[in-house]
């Protein structure tokens, strides 16, 4: 038989070949390439881009037409932690579509669980290490994703001016 396997796992697969829970066998012969893919929290910039594709996916799908979030809604999709990672994500936005009454998903339209915890949770932090060129882009991008990428009001949010924004 000639085939390829793809696996894939959310465990520690290091600890848990020390822990004897993996063959040390079978791990080495499925392991020729691997990939490590980190959880959608440590990269917030693929908030939006995965966002737009959801969001188009399942106007389609429903019927219903490109919609958008509002500002409040997006600055939820941004602040959460996502422990669902992609898939979390993707519901949320499903339900979205499906529930929203107008061409707008506000936050009321989001899942229950998603608007409480980030009502009582602490501002965003950042997850170390991270250079200040990272910290930097990660506050343009989610500056400008909870303006819905005026530039003139991310810029002024962030106080700087329109064309350092740019260059930036």
């Amino acid at each position: 038989a000639n085939f390829r396997l793809i696996a894939a796992t959310n465990a520690n697969v290091d600890q848990a070949l020390r822990d004897g829970k993996v063959r040390e066998d079978l791990y080495f012969r499925i392991s020729a390439i691997i990939l490590k893919v980190v959880p959608l929290r440590a990269r917030p910039g693929d908030i939006p881009l995965l966002r737009d594709y959801f969001l188009e996916k399942y106007g389609r799908r429903y019927q219903t037409g490109r919609k958008t979030l509002s500002a409040s809604a997006n600055s939820l999709l941004i602040q959460n932690q996502w422990p669902g990672n992609v898939r979390e994500l993707e519901n949320a936005i499903e339900r979205g579509v499906l529930v929203s009454k107008g061409a707008e998903i506000t936050p009321r339209d989001l899942p229950e669980s998603l608007r409480e915890d980030t009502s009582d949770a602490a501002p965003a932090s950042i997850q170390p290490p991270r250079t200040l060129a990272e910290i930097e882009r990660l506050a343009i991008l989610q500056t400008l994703d909870s303006t819905n990428w005026n530039k003139r009001k991310a810029a002024d949010i962030l106080g700087v001016y329109r064309p350092t924004l740019y260059s930036k």
